[in-house]
């Protein structure tokens, strides 16, 4: 703690001070005689004797304070004034002060100048200014929501009182007073920040996928899935089997593993009863436990769109007690899809959520030019309706082609964590509910039937449907046959260069343990 010089001013024979009185302090609020706002001047004086004592912690604790934080109107003023010397670099001591407030016309409301000397020798030193900064803070937060709730109970108590305006009032209130306290103090400046050795080991960016595996990851934590298809298609389909799997009533999909969740909350927000429906087929009299108390759905549109409030779905998250939240469908959370400020301001209240340790699963709609692309053509991120910043800031995108109601359709990974999986053909049985995968996709069944092994391109070339694979399609068809390598399941004969008589790519075979474990 920094000691303090005492100042002569006012030593030995120096006249009581003029504390400022109560006839100055703000009114109590009006509800209950015996409510007192809370403050504690001690705290004040502790903060402004260390600003005239060391301007440079006027720095330390502006941030800290924010706005209107002092209870005794004479403490803001001389806040005022010590911000006013600060940012003229002006000396802030007591007496370069008092001839300021004099010239002002504010000395004897604050007590005069021997309140200031006193105020400059308090003995708390300036090394505790931040705390008794921070002491300061939280009871002008008190006073404001104090003053908050004494209105709510006044208006309740008027003739023909709205309940539903009242409640609408109160979270306007709440919501400002958040943004308030998050705009001040430390919480805006350092809240969410981190020292770069915590931020790359200690983020989770090394935790284990929520679907998939590290090679292939579907979804990421901390991460939003997107599911993208025109109707009809089984998005629902899927994301339902998630969710069940989310809530350990299987294991895997799409025979990848999904890792468990602690609660999750769907917002059924398009059709719900549709949605109703479709969870139903799969549901049995053995799951009502889990899904008693490990799902809740909320039917229909939300109280507000994502991109007007952007954190009401952290908001639901923590009222449902949900690590996991399913938005069916995006259209529905969003005011409008195309414009792209409203798209940042969607993308914002994802990553609170995805802040706050929310995993988010998205199911949208591709654009209605598209709905009729075949099925076995590659889809591009440029086909997921709405603006660009939509996918931009999805960890995961899956988009799923074919007809409405058609069971065959197929799975394309567009935006990967890892590495890609697919492209799959799948097949829904609308009766119970499930996906299944068709195994001739697959690239070890692939491999596996090619007596004369592949090669990249002519793996491509199946993956694609047909047709003169690109550059890209065979490059991700080589790193496919390199992982079957890297796991024993194939082996690799490398090619030869081109020359006069041409070259030969290199081929790949299926190992003996992959004959053998199939055989």
């Amino acid at each position: 703690m920094a000691c303090r010089v005492r100042s002569p001013v006012h030593e030995g024979t120096s006249p009581p001070a003029q504390i400022p009185s109560r006839s100055q302090e703000p009114p109590a609020p009006a509800y209950g005689a015996q409510m007192e706002p809370p403050f504690n001047v001690d705290a004040e004086r502790a903060v402004l004797g260390a600003c005239m004592y060391d301007s440079g912690i006027i720095d330390t604790v502006r941030p800290v304070l924010g706005e209107d934080a002092f209870y005794r109107p004479a403490h803001e003023t001389i806040w005022r004034a010590l911000l006013g010397q600060h940012r003229e670099g002006k000396p802030t001591d007591p007496i370069v002060l008092t001839e300021l407030l004099q010239q002002q016309g504010d000395l004897q409301r604050i007590g005069g100048a021997i309140y200031l000397h006193q105020l400059a020798d308090a003995p708390y030193g300036t090394g505790s200014a931040d705390h008794h900064a921070e002491i300061v803070r939280k009871k002008a937060d008190l006073r404001r929501l104090l003053t908050s709730a004494v209105r709510t109970v006044q208006r309740a108590q008027e003739p023909g009182a709205d309940p539903e305006a009242i409640r609408s009032e109160v979270e306007a209130e709440v919501r400002a007073e958040r943004e308030r306290a998050l705009a001040s103090g430390q919480g805006r400046l350092s809240r969410f920040a981190v020292n770069g050795w915590a931020f790359v080991t200690e983020s989770g960016a090394d935790s284990e996928p929520l679907w998939g595996t590290r090679e292939k990851t579907v979804w990421a934590p901390g991460e939003s899935l997107m599911i993208v298809g025109p109707p009809g298609v089984g998005k629902t389909t899927l994301a339902h089997q998630v969710v069940f799997a989310r809530l350990g009533l299987q294991e895997t999909v799409l025979e990848m593993p999904v890792a468990p969740s602690r609660r999750v909350l769907y917002l059924a927000m398009d059709r719900p009863r549709q949605i109703a429906k479709a969870m139903a087929r799969r549901t049995f009299p053995c799951d009502e436990t889990i899904l008693r108390d490990r799902l809740a759905v909320w039917q229909g549109p939300l109280p507000a769109t994502l991109d007007k409030e952007p954190d009401l779905l952290s908001d639901l998250a923590a009222a449902h007690q949900a690590d996991t939240i399913v938005i069916d469908s995006l259209k529905d959370a969003v005011s409008t899809m195309v414009d792209d400020s409203l798209a940042v301001a969607f993308h914002n209240a994802r990553m609170r959520a995805l802040r706050e340790g929310v995993e988010i699963m998205e199911l949208h709609h591709q654009r209605k030019a598209t709905a009729d692309a075949p099925r076995g053509q590659r889809p591009a991120l440029d086909q997921v309706y709405g603006s660009t910043w939509l996918t931009a800031g999805a960890g995961s995108v899956l988009f799923i082609t074919g007809r409405a109601g058609d069971p065959a359709v197929t799975l394309h990974h567009l935006k990967t964590p890892t590495g890609e999986i697919g492209p799959l053909d799948i097949t829904h049985d609308h009766v119970r509910g499930t996906t299944t995968v068709d195994p001739t996709r697959d690239p070890a069944v692939l491999l596996r039937n090619a007596p004369n092994g592949l090669t990249a391109r002519d793996l491509a070339t199946v993956l694609i449907g047909g047709g003169d694979p690109e550059r890209a399609d065979v490059e991700k068809a080589r790193r496919h046959l390199a992982r079957l390598v890297d796991s024993g399941l194939a082996t690799k004969a490398d090619g030869i260069a081109g020359g006069a008589g041409g070259g030969q790519q290199t081929r790949y075979y299926p190992s003996a343990r992959h004959l053998t474990a199939v055989g």
